[in-house]
């Protein structure tokens, strides 16, 4: 079924019969705009990401349903970083007139599927024609009290540098998907990546994180947005990396490059006071996810890296830069 059989209002009622009621709605889909009830104590943090084709995804290889997933989890991931609880997202899309419905409808199934898994309920959005590929943005929120949410601006001197999960994944799996694979482990880190809600949430609560951010754009560039608005530095043993042993099978001879400056992992990336070392580790090993240090903050500029032996470590680039 052709997109021009069903009409702009036809698809929203399409998906608007999807949505399940929910408290803190008031008022849903179908009104020109949303009525939400926050939660008491605690402030709405907000997010928006655009996905646009050609340039965030391929639709070679990614099939509708993981894209939906993936489209809605970089918006929960950002919610994640600040440790806040997802709750409403609004959700538009520019569409090709050529697109048929079952496409939509399984992507809907991807997007509602995450939004399941994570509590956050669609409210509304906008659908439009594309005349350039397929576009998707969406603007999520999410809760937190005030004084437990967490910014890239409090890193201190002397901190720890932590990461969750492993690096590299999701850059290989691109790099294996643009080479012809369609399935493993980093295939799926690519195409369906987990953002790290809960988490996110339990580091807030507990009080021991100083700033954090999600690992997005590369570890080397997101680590940099710490120090800047931290006004630090910061020195990271790249030996001290956390690769999977799937990344290190393609990574080839320099296995630091791709875990450096790839993204897309969206690992959180935070820091702590050497005294919080055993919580932090204990909290995140009763969640069930992997936790690695990895450097340090100093009271120099910018980020360091450096070899097993001390030598310095440059890696080709820092991270993606959409204008760069």
């Amino acid at each position: 079924m052709k997109l021009a059989e069903v009409g702009e209002f036809g698809l929203i009622r399409r998906i608007a019969e999807k949505i399940p009621a929910h408290r803190s709605v008031v008022l849903g889909i179908g009104d020109d705009a949303a009525g939400i009830l926050p939660s008491a104590g605690c402030i709405t943090l907000i997010t928006s990401d655009m996905l646009l084709e050609g340039v965030h995804f391929d639709l070679s290889f990614s099939d509708p349903i993981s894209l939906g997933r993936k489209s809605l989890a970089v918006n929960l991931s950002d919610l994640a970083a600040m440790g806040a609880l997802p709750r409403q997202f609004l959700l538009s899309l520019g569409l090709p007139r050529s697109i048929e419905v079952e496409f939509i409808d399984r992507f809907m199934e991807g997007v509602l599927a995450t939004a399941r898994s994570y509590g956050a309920i669609l409210v509304g959005g906008d659908t439009c024609a594309s005349k350039s590929g397929l576009v998707i943005s969406i603007t999520a929120l999410g809760e937190q009290r005030p004084e437990r949410v967490l910014k890239r601006s409090a890193a201190r001197v002397g901190d720890l540098v932590f990461v969750t999960g492993t690096l590299g994944d999701a850059a290989a799996g691109l790099e294996l998907l643009q080479r012809g694979v369609r399935e493993g482990r980093l295939v799926d880190r690519q195409l369906a990546p987990e953002p790290r809600v809960a988490a996110g949430a339990a580091l807030a609560d507990a009080g021991f994180v100083h700033a954090m951010i999600d690992v997005s754009d590369g570890l080397v560039s997101d680590l940099g947005h710490i120090c800047e608005l931290s006004g630090v530095g910061a020195k990271v043993e790249v030996e001290l990396l956390p690769l999977s042993e799937e990344y290190r099978r393609v990574c080839g001879a320099d296995p630091y490059p791709l875990a450096l400056s790839g993204g897309e992992d969206y690992e959180l990336l935070f820091t702590a006071a050497p005294g919080q070392e055993k919580n932090v580790l204990a909290l995140m090993q009763r969640l069930g996810l992997q936790t690695s240090i990895i450097g340090e903050i100093t009271d120099g500029k910018g980020v360091e890296l450096f070899r097993p032996d001390g030598s310095p470590y440059s890696p080709a680039k820092s991270g993606f830069d959409h204008f760069g």
